[in-house]
């Protein structure tokens, strides 16, 4: 009888050990901060497919710093860990293309912006192919 007794303690105290080592262990997810965010998309060509190896720049409009990222075979790309408090400004090169500039303000509240950026041909080429065909009789 004062066997059983110790087991049943003994197994009593063992489940609530074992419940309360499961309830610490649980992970506990932090909150997202709010001041950082992450910018991605997809980079494509002037027919829709993706542009592997086309350069993202992302232009910091407050420090001018410029960072750069080359897309994957998918024209995927991203840039992670920025303020949310800093305007950037994004554009993509690729051979002799170039995609349009688009801005990510600090009015955009998104914490993980999709910027997708379409080449192609470059101003200034295009204005010289112009100007070469008014030239042309």
């Amino acid at each position: 009888m004062k066997n059983a007794r110790r087991l049943i303690a003994l197994l009593f105290a063992a489940s609530l050990l074992a419940s309360a080592w499961q309830w610490t262990n649980q992970k506990k997810e932090k909150p997202r901060d709010p001041t950082i965010r992450n910018v991605s998309g997809i980079v494509t060509l002037p027919d829709g497919s993706p542009a592997s190896g086309a350069v993202v720049q992302l232009k910091n409009l407050k420090t001018l710093q410029i960072r750069s990222f080359i897309t994957r075979e998918d024209g995927k790309y991203n840039f992670q860990n920025l303020s949310t408090s800093i305007d950037y400004e994004l554009t993509a090169t690729y051979k002799d293309l170039e995609s349009p500039r688009r801005t990510l303000s600090v009015f955009d509240t998104r914490l993980d912006a999709v910027v997708n950026l379409k080449l192609d041909r470059k101003k200034e080429q295009s204005k010289s192919e112009e100007k070469q065909e008014e030239k042309q009789p």
